[in-house]
């Protein structure tokens, strides 16, 4: 018979308590009149935590031992009265938030009728009071989502005198390209710095990816089709020349396939053991660079940075600012601002701006034009789409620290030119040459790449932590079939929409 004292039945008790006030707490916030869900409304609770609803108003919060019953929560979002309540009493799925707009012609902020450009004025001198540039640490979660669509892949006057290489294989390697791919990475870290892209470090918590490796595969298995076709048809003396327009790649026979290592060579097999090791442990330290990369860069975005591309504070000349509404944000009242390009600026948005102390609180910005562009020989690539919103939020120190970002970036290339495939044989003198395929070949495609940010808390660190800290460089991330919400059980990450929700690879 097992015997439990008291001391034990206290411990499971303290222990019942810790687990039980561990807990999520998940909502869809939507507009009282329409009934339509409320994107990007900030919950914010345990002082500077929170977080932000997805694209579709819903949002989830963890709740640990250190949170209280008796804690705050503040749902708001621009425009809508704030939802208050404590943490013990929010016990609804669905949170319906009431309109609140102000008319501009019925207020008078500071007694003072102020003009759109007093106003960026304004906002201009109060940037370095607004917004800290010290080193801080961020908790973030970060989710990437790469799309992928083919636009057309089509060719035109095909010859070939390579048996092989006929107009079925041309066919067969167009269809075995997937029509369009899908990519997304989840990663959850603390990153350590300011907006210095020389001066951030990163810890990995946690990390995830989904895809379907199915495409890899298609392309795999024809690459290696590929490699057999030339090692049977292209003689051992011979050498292939790969022209496209003016230019001309010269290929030995030599190096179309693989080298082997003989399975009883132990050394060699020893050596590509330590390769295989050392490969992996760099894809780890290449994923936590690639991932510390990507968000350094869309900090370098923040508008009050000087070269940002979001020059609308910094050559405020380029544009034409208008004062479109007031309205709340919380208690406070805000102006939104429109902006469009007066001349060759790349942008226009809206801008959300406290009336009491001129901070920029929220943006929304999207391209007018063309980004980038390249077209040569027949070559081209255009970047066509960059828009996006930010999020910012009033910590205790009175500064205002980022919440959210979120990021769109769409290009599209191609290249529509002549392609020769020339056997040439190095043995035969004089006309050497043996063998040829030509066609013409037009193809684009299109890559539309998404990013969100969302910051749960930020908190100052000196220069000597910074310097000291150690990154984490061992995580990669887990591969995933299909969205697993169990896999960030414990975990604040900003809800998934229900693209990501329903997302599953073929392979399973």
């Amino acid at each position: 018979m097992i015997k439990i004292t008291t001391p034990v039945l206290l411990f499971i008790f303290l222990l019942s308590l810790s687990y039980t006030s561990a807990q999520n707490i998940s909502a869809r916030v939507i507009d009282s009149v329409t009934q339509e869900p409320i994107p990007f409304a900030t919950i914010q609770f345990a002082d500077d935590m929170g977080v932000i609803t997805n694209g579709e108003g819903s949002f989830t919060i963890l709740l640990d031992a250190k949170n209280k019953e008796t804690d705050s929560l503040f749902v708001s979002s621009m425009g809508y009265k704030t939802y208050k309540t404590t943490l013990g009493e929010f016990q609804d799925s669905i949170l319906v938030l009431s309109p609140q707009n102000i008319e501009l012609k019925n207020v008078i902020v500071s007694n003072k009728n102020y003009s759109a450009d007093e106003i960026v004025d304004f906002i201009k001198d109060n940037v370095a009071k607004n917004y800290t540039k010290s080193f801080t640490k961020k908790r973030l979660f970060f989710r990437e989502h790469y799309h992928q669509y083919l636009n057309r892949t089509n060719y035109s006057n095909f010859e070939s005198t390579i048996a092989a290489f006929n107009k079925k294989f041309v066919d067969e390697i167009i269809s075995s390209a997937p029509r369009s791919n899908d990519y997304y990475m989840e990663v959850l870290c603390d990153l350590y710095g300011n907006y210095d892209t020389e001066k951030q470090k990163i810890d990995v918590i946690k990390a995830s990816k989904m895809y379907d490796k199915n495409s890899e595969l298609n392309l795999e298995l024809l690459e290696e089709r590929m490699e057999k076709l030339l090692k049977d048809n292209v003689k051992p003396d011979s050498y292939l020349k790969i022209k496209s327009g003016l230019f001309g790649t010269k290929i030995d026979n030599d190096e179309l396939f693989r080298t082997q290592v003989d399975s009883s060579d132990v050394a060699a097999l020893n050596k590509k053991l330590e390769e295989d090791k050392k490969q992996k442990a760099d894809q780890k330290l290449n994923f936590v660079k690639e991932r510390k990369s990507k968000i350094a860069a869309l900090y370098q975005d923040l508008f009050f940075l000087e070269d940002s591309n979001l020059n609308f504070l910094t050559k405020s000349r380029k544009y034409d600012f208008s004062i479109r509404e007031l309205t709340y944000l919380g208690p406070d009242v805000v102006y939104v601002l429109d902006f469009v390009p007066s001349g060759s600026a790349d942008y226009k948005g809206t801008l959300y701006v406290n009336a009491d102390d001129f901070a920029i609180v929220r943006v929304d910005y999207e391209n007018v034009k063309t980004i980038k562009s390249f077209k040569l020989l027949g070559v081209f690539m255009n970047d066509y789409l960059d828009k996006g919103k930010m999020i910012f939020y009033k910590g205790a120190d009175d500064k205002y620290n980022l919440r959210y970002i979120e990021k769109e970036h769409g290009a599209m290339g191609g290249a529509k030119r002549p392609l020769k495939i020339i056997e040439y044989n190095k043995v035969v003198k004089g006309k050497n040459r043996q063998n040829e395929l030509s066609l013409d070949f037009d193809f684009a495609a299109t890559n539309i790449n998404t990013y969100e940010i969302v910051v749960y808390d930020t908190e100052e660190i000196s220069t000597t932590d910074f310097e000291s800290k150690k990154e984490n460089n061992d995580i990669s991330p887990t591969y995933l079939t299909r969205y697993d919400p169990e896999f960030w059980k414990g975990y604040n990450i900003i809800e998934p929409n229900q693209a990501i929700k329903t997302y599953t690879a073929k392979e399973e």
